[in-house]
């Protein structure tokens, strides 16, 4: 009888036996997919549909908090909460982009970077200054967010997203940051509002993110710019980037970077406006409780 691998104590033997089976197994898949082609081409029209490739993504563990396009309960919901007033256009978006205390070159040029894409947005570097005091300044002159650039290491680690007056607050952790000038192939940003694009943004989690992100640009855009900022969630993990079109003709359109670009990962979303002691969170990444299968996914 065949032996099992992990039973073979030679640690080269069984290292030599596991290439062996991998090889076995791949010299069989490529048998089979042989096979399925030759029937489908003496079944021609008649040949059974291509079955979808199994992914991560569809075979996503089924969420109770997914979003159906027609469901009353969350428009009424949407209705009222703390983003209502933008949505309802009673508020234009006005931001202000600060940092942690005395910012390293990278992140001051991250920052510069991103209020080009983010429209009325002002830059602001802060020295010892907490962030429930910036709070009240912000709301007297008229900031509807509050965006804070954390850095680790003289690289930007981190941001936090909160919505004036009244919430919610959201933190991300972010990683691979590339600047413009590590873009290859980049461009500078235009004087026009671009475009927002929000994807896979399902569940009631991910449409309170998706609306904070819709909540920094305005209600409208200007096309003739051809500019666009993405948000794309996979897998949990948000992609930002920012674009512009290039119609090379009537049916090929390409795409040129801006920058900047980045990775952003969900760790906690707060009700209110940022406090760090006594803030009531709505939802916490809990790596150990959350993280226990590759198919389950919050947003």
């Amino acid at each position: 009888p065949k032996r099992n691998i992990s039973q073979i104590r030679n640690k080269q033997k069984r290292a030599d036996a596991f290439i062996k089976m991998r090889k076995e197994q791949k010299k069989e898949r490529i048998k089979l997919r042989k096979q399925r082609q030759q029937m489908r081409e003496q079944l021609g029209k008649d040949a059974p549909p291509i079955e979808p490739a199994k992914t991560i993504d569809n075979r996503r563990e089924k969420e109770d908090t997914m979003v159906l396009p027609d469901d009353v309960e969350v428009q009424l919901d949407e209705e009222d909460d703390e983003m209502a007033s933008y949505f309802q256009r009673k508020t234009t978006p006005k931001i202000l982009i600060t940092t942690s205390d005395r910012p390293r070159s990278r992140t001051t040029r991250f920052l510069k970077e991103l209020s080009e894409g983010l429209p009325n947005s002002h830059v602001f570097y802060r020295r010892a200054l907490a962030i429930k005091n910036i709070i009240p300044q912000c709301l007297a002159k008229g900031f509807t967010d509050l965006v804070v650039v954390n850095e680790d290491r003289k690289t930007p680690n981190g941001i936090l997203l909160c919505h004036l007056p009244d919430g919610p607050t959201a933190h991300f952790k972010i990683s691979n940051v590339k600047l413009r000038k590590e873009i290859k192939n980049s461009a500078g940003p235009s004087e026009y509002q671009p475009e927002i694009i929000l994807n896979n943004f399902g569940t009631r989690l991910g449409h309170t993110i998706g609306r904070m992100f819709a909540s920094l640009f305005p209600h409208s855009p200007d096309f003739i710019g051809r500019e666009v900022v993405t948000f794309h969630n996979q897998r949990d993990f948000i992609f930002y980037r920012h674009h512009r079109y290039i119609f090379r003709n009537e049916k090929r359109v390409g795409l040129q970077e801006i920058g900047p670009r980045f990775t952003m990962k969900l760790r906690s979303l707060q009700k209110g406006t940022f406090d760090s002691k006594f803030g009531e969170y709505e939802w916490i990444h809990k790596r150990h409780e959350m993280d226990t299968s590759r198919r389950r996914f919050h947003l």
